[in-house]
């Protein structure tokens, strides 16, 4: 179905709105998804963060120009679908990473972040980092390891000072009969 001019333009308002606010931006190839995968791709997708579109490359050119999406652009080419990452920077790579185990149709062409482009072979690479409550996780457990290796470390010296002390006090007193 063609798009009149006004409808063009909310669609190019609403992908330029999400590129302000992503994190990063998987465009892949679909042709050949079946509606059912792809009706599962976007309810997972709105589980995750994620915004998912199927829009044309002239009309997503127009609406990542000025963002830091904008140099992926040369990329787009033949029908794209398009996951822009909101909540965190891996949440698309492991939605397009997923869906992919189950559809072959589904092709990862770009994937752009922090103002620079990489190869679809990098979708592996942003679906491993850790999701935001992995990597407070990980933060605490630094933070806290230099002081529960203090308390160790205190608590094995008071350990070896009482050692003797409560060897002794340990042995029953003789019985009288």
């Amino acid at each position: 179905m063609a798009l009149n001019l006004s409808q063009k333009q909310e669609v190019v308002a609403e992908v330029a709105d999400i590129a302000a606010k992503a994190h990063s931006l998987i465009a892949a190839h679909y042709a050949g998804t079946t509606v059912s995968q792809m009706t599962a791709m976007r309810k997972q997708a709105r589980e995750t963060g994620v915004f998912l579109k199927v829009v044309k490359n002239t009309l997503a050119e127009r609406a990542v120009k000025g963002t830091e999406f904008e140099c992926a652009t040369d990329k787009f080419t033949g029908p794209m679908l398009f996951a822009f990452s909101l909540e965190e920077p891996g949440a698309a790579g492991r939605l397009i990473k997923d869906a992919a185990k189950t559809n072959a149709k589904l092709l990862p062409q770009v994937v752009a972040i922090g103002g620079e482009v990489f190869p679809a072979s990098h979708v592996d690479v942003l679906a491993s980092l850790p999701t935001r409550d992995q990597a407070l996780a990980m933060l605490a457990r630094v933070l806290t390891e230099p002081v529960t290796m203090f308390a160790r470390a205190i608590k094995a010296i008071g350990d070896k000072q009482n050692g003797g002390e409560t060897a002794d006090a340990a042995e029953p007193a003789a019985e009288t009969a």
